[in-house]
Order: structure tokens, then C-alpha cells, then sequence
């Protein structure tokens, strides 16, 4: 049998997202819901070219050590983990497949990323990312208290939208972990829903929430040389190098973002060359920023609660 169908493990709305866009693709696509997912059955396959994987944070480590075994490719989403102790045992698990599979940081391939990263940034002596939405606001008929959002372990905003933190780190690769301060919720005790990051090498700051009435998601940078400031929903960036200030701004549509990433996955799990975009997430290529947002988690520091309506 010939190996060309990739399998979508977990059907909510990114798997779903995935599946879609597989097809769109040309793929032929099997969605599984976690709750249908039968180890035993899968692992008899031969006709698997790929996996995804689109569950929640803590299953993945199983089905991830299932692809090795099997010698399937897989795309896992992020985060791979939030404790570094995590992460080394998936990549331990994931080393025979490692330089074929990818971890789901498709902010990577967003235009602006994109363009900042051919920058030289060598000046940067400080910077800033923020990204926040209110996630009473996320999506219809979708309950925060009885999704994995609200588990102290493996949810909570650092880790769901821990992209910027990817972000800072391809663009400073030495900046590291200073200091994380976090605010949690009455109710939900141990889980964060603002976060503060601070990094070193150069000065940063990654913040994120779940709180803001109005979606955002910013960031500065400041040299010696130059200021950059951006918006990555409209999306476009302005520089100024002491000339004045110029804008430049993308033709975008997000789900640009899922099917570069998926199209990348498709390639290097078929033996195909995949997009010339030297981001690319492949898991070999990646384990500094899991390990950072792993440290962020762990340094965590919570000072004081927000009382919110649910």
C-alpha cells in the first residue's frame, strides 16, 4: 500500500484547521478525534505518510514516540512542553525522526517575522512584544473552564501563545530568560492569565494575555541605529534609521501562515525540498526555543490575581 495519507490526530478547531487545509493541498487526509484515536489500530497503518498532531499539551509525548517507532514524520502543535524535563524526553522519544518533523510555530512564516528576520539587528540593545484577546471572546460555543486553557498544567496564556516568545528568540537567539511574573484567577488558581517576560542579551520583554477587550499583538525594537516599530495583525512594520520613518505593510490573510507551514511539513515528510524560508520549524532545528519557553513557565513568579466574569 502506498504511503500518502496524513493523519490528523485531535478534531478541534486546529485540527480541523489542518485537515482543511491538507486537502487544499491535495493530501488525502484522515481526521481522528482523540476520543476515536485507537493506538493499536494506527500503529498497523501502512499507508501513513505523516501525522499531525493536534491535541492537548500533555498526550503528545505517546503519540509522538508512536511516529518513531513507526518512522512517520509528524507535525506536532506548540508548545512541545512546559518543563524542560518535558522536552528532553520528546526529543529523546522524537530522535529517529527529528530532521523529518516540525513543531507548529507558524508565526515563522508570517510576512513581517519573515522580513524583520533579514534584518540586521545587531544594534538592538532593547525590545518588546505583546499579544493579547480576551479569551471569553475566542470562539463560539467554546467554554475556557472545560478546555485545556484552564489546567495549571499545560494551560494557561504562556504557554497558548507563547509564538511571541518563539518570535524574540529567532530574532535574538542569546537573549535568555530573566525573570517571569504572572497573575492567575480566583478561580483558577495556578494558571496564568497575564504573563510578563523578562530576557537579557538584549533587554526584552515578551507579555501576554488573556484580558485585553481589544486583540493586539505589537512589538519595538530599539538600536543604536534605528527603531522599528510593529503590528502584526495589520500587518506591516515602520522603521527609521534617522531618515524617517518608512512603512512597509503585507498583503496577508492568516491562514497564509498554516498552509506555508503545512506545504513545508508535506515536503520534508515526502522527501521533497521544502520553502527556502530559513525559519522553518523542523524539530531538530527548534529545541533552544522550546527549552525557552519551558524556562519561562518554569521561572513563573505569580503576584497577584485578576477577578474576571465567567
Amino acid at each position: 500500500m502506498v504511503a500518502d495519507v496524513f493523519l490528523v490526530i485531535g478534531a478541534g478547531s486546529i485540527g480541523q484547521r489542518h485537515a482543511r487545509n491538507l486537502a487544499a493541498l491535495d493530501q488525502k487526509v484522515d481526521l481522528i478525534p482523540y476520543r476515536d484515536f485507537d493506538a493499536d489500530a494506527v500503529a498497523k497503518r501502512t499507508d501513513v505518510a505523516g501525522v499531525i498532531i493536534a491535541t492537548a499539551t500533555p498526550i503528545r509525548l505517546s503519540l509522538i514516540a508512536l511516529c518513531a517507532a513507526q518512522d512517520w514524520p509528524f507535525y506536532v502543535e506548540k508548545p512541545l512542553g512546559w518543563t524542560k524535563d518535558q522536552i528532553a524526553d520528546i526529543y529523546a522519544a522524537a530522535a529517529p525522526v527529528a530532521d523529518r518533523s516540525m513543531v507548529g510555530f507558524m508565526m515563522r512564516y508570517h510576512p513581517t517575522v519573515r522580513a524583520l528576520a533579514q534584518l540586521d539587528l545587531s544594534d538592538i540593545y532593547s525590545f518588546a512584544f505583546e499579544i493579547g484577546h480576551d479569551v471569553r471572546q475566542w470562539r463560539q460555543n467554546w467554554s475556557f473552564a472545560q478546555s485545556y486553557a484552564s489546567d495549571a498544567e499545560g494551560g494557561g496564556v504562556l504557554l497558548d501563545l507563547c509564538h511571541e516568545l518563539d518570535i524574540a528568540h529567532c530574532l535574538f537567539p542569546a537573549a535568555a530568560i530573566a525573570s517571569a511574573t504572572s497573575l492567575d484567577h480566583p478561580v483558577f488558581a495556578g494558571v496564568d492569565f497575564a504573563t510578563r517576560i523578562s530576557l537579557a542579551a538584549p533587554l526584552g520583554t515578551v507579555a501576554m494575555d488573556y484580558l485585553s477587550p481589544v486583540s493586539l499583538r505589537k512589538g519595538q525594537l530599539r538600536g543604536t541605529g534605528q527603531i522599528i516599530d510593529l503590528d502584526l495583525l495589520a500587518p506591516a512594520f515602520t522603521r527609521d534609521v534617522g531618515a524617517g520613518p518608512q512603512t512597509t505593510a503585507f498583503d496577508f490573510d492568516r491562514n497564509d501562515m498554516f498552509l506555508a507551514v503545512m506545504a513545508d511539513f508535506i515536503a520534508i515528510a515526502t522527501g521533497q525540498s521544502p520553502s527556502d524560508n530559513p525559519l522553518m520549524p523542523r524539530l531538530s532545528a527548534v529545541r533552544a526555543s522550546c527549552d525557552l519557553i519551558a524556562e519561562a513557565w518554569q521561572a513563573r513568579q505569580f503576584t497577584g490575581q485578576v477577578d474576571v466574569a465567567f
